[in-house]
């Protein structure tokens, strides 16, 4: 009995030490990274609002997206264990705290939008310490046994993890097929050690990618789908052209410009991008006169970003750009000759 409750009093020191790690950053976040907040007062044209502070805050998730892209990119040409595990988490909770204080010149980031972005993160975090716990030592000795060339499922397994980063731009990561994926490793070995234990492993791990993402559906559609379009004002451009962009619908005309509604995420930034350089200038998105896009250089830093990322794999960096929504038309206009490929706007 004495030796149970050791047992027991061990396993629960430990519990609490994991759930401890876990806790720190969103405790460092919300106490070492919030500031004083500035109340936003404005009369927007569009009917449906988004708060300004969204444009910062919805990184956070675009930043997981990444780190699976970055991932693609590695394992393309290399090994799983060869990608940066602890340079992605860290930096997820790096931006997170750098753009909680920005966010505070754009008004209060909601209670609800933090939880949000500390879930995620804490899921993330559990996620990627996992697979490198895997990835670095049983994952690299078969590596060893393997020999440099790759297996017929490391190709298949980079390219599944190219597909589930370009998945993750327009839908959410929940509705991805992760069992079709495991049933494709398994039709697809052809028998070496290196493929039967990725078979396993990466099995292993969309199966449990697939019975998490069936709770989260169960959640969202408890709760309700977030809305996929915005409304936006937008000045000298024709209104023909507007209508004629896939998704998008011409709501009214005003003194400033033409009022329309868009789909959001990643359709929208093509959109944005076109009418830019058709000559559009655009008075507010979603209410707001703020917008934040990030832009891809091979310059390690770019003056007037709020930060500046390197992306794993590819040697170069993500710059993340606060403007308002007036220069928009403009900025995305100078990119190339400013020496920026656009990656993607952040609507709200």
């Amino acid at each position: 009995m004495r030796r149970l409750c050791r047992l027991l009093m061990r396993g629960m020191l430990v519990l609490l030490i994991v759930v401890l790690g876990f806790a720190s950053p969103v405790v460092y976040v919300e106490t070492m990274c919030r500031e004083d907040a500035v109340s936003q007062v404005s009369t927007p044209l569009a009917e449906r609002t988004r708060s300004a502070t969204r444009t910062l805050m919805t990184y956070p998730e675009w930043h997981i997206v990444h780190a699976y892209d970055d991932y693609a990119e590695i394992i393309s040409r290399r090994d799983p264990h060869d990608f940066g595990y602890w340079s992605a988490i860290t930096g997820y909770w790096r931006i997170v705290c750098d753009l909680t204080r920005a966010s505070a010149a754009l008004g209060e980031v909601d209670g609800e939008t933090r939880q949000m972005i500390h879930i995620i993160g804490v899921s993330f975090t559990f996620e990627m310490l996992l697979k490198a716990a895997y990835e670095e030592s049983i994952g690299r000795l078969v590596t060893w046994v393997r020999g440099p060339e790759q297996s017929a499922l490391d190709q298949l397994s980079a390219r599944q993890a190219a597909a589930y980063a370009e998945f993750l731009q327009q839908v959410p990561w929940y509705r991805y097929d992760f069992r079709a994926d495991a049933a494709a490793l398994r039709a697809a070995s052809q028998g070496t050690f290196r493929d039967r234990e990725r078979a396993i492993a990466l099995g292993l791990e969309h199966h449990a990618r697939a019975a998490y993402a069936g709770l989260i559906a169960q959640a969202v559609e408890a709760v309700g789908q977030d809305e996929l379009t915005l409304e936006m004002v937008v000045a000298d451009l024709d209104p023909r052209i507007l209508e004629a962009a896939d998704g998008v619908r011409l709501l009214r005309m005003t003194e400033q410009g033409a009022l329309v509604e868009t789909p959001r995420y990643r359709k929208l930034t093509g959109i944005l991008f076109d009418w830019a350089q058709a000559g559009a200038r655009f008075v507010e998105i979603a209410g707001n006169d703020q917008i934040m896009f990030t832009a891809i250089s091979q310059r390690s830093g770019q003056e007037g970003a709020l930060a500046d990322l390197p992306r794993q794999g590819y040697g170069d960096t993500r710059h993340l750009f606060l403007i308002p929504v007036g220069e928009l038309g403009g900025a995305l206009r100078n990119l190339e000759e400013n020496g920026l490929q656009l990656e993607h706007v952040h609507d709200y």
